[in-house]
């Protein structure tokens, strides 16, 4: 059965300009994935990495629009929309959840393709609503 894996933002950012933050764990699974499985980043992650380098909070060695370019080039990498679905569904998750609009629009994109998320993120990964690996 092939498998979604969705990238927190920060798991993305890190595989692309900080490698040595990905756990060897995580490194093996993304290189291990088979023909038909996927991994998925929802569509605000770029618009979280984006403001992120506005507020001077990460810091790229080159043109942002050149580095998501490239990092989005990665193979069996699909951006995911943040549509109408995910806007409804990361306001109606079960609760209790915080109240970032980003993660729950992230844990809603999950939610919806059956993905496990690649994260770091304690409060993600305590969420018992959905599947998270690190």
């Amino acid at each position: 059965m092939p498998m979604k894996y969705l990238l927190d933002t920060h798991t993305w950012i890190w595989m692309n300009a900080f490698p040595e933050e990905i756990p060897r764990s995580v490194a093996k699974l993304v290189e291990r994935l088979g023909d038909e499985d996927e991994l998925l980043l929802s569509a605000i992650s770029i618009l979280e990495l984006c403001k992120l380098v506005e507020k001077g909070r990460v810091r790229l060695f080159e043109d942002l629009e050149v580095w998501v370019e490239t990092a989005l080039d990665t193979p069996r990498l699909r951006v995911v929309p943040v549509d109408f679905r995910v806007f409804y569904r990361s306001t109606t998750l079960p609760a209790p959840f915080h109240s970032d609009p980003a993660d729950q629009m992230i844990v809603a994109t999950a939610r919806l393709e059956d993905a496990t998320i690649i994260t770091r993120d304690k409060l993600l990964r305590n969420y018992p609503h959905v599947k998270t690996c690190w």
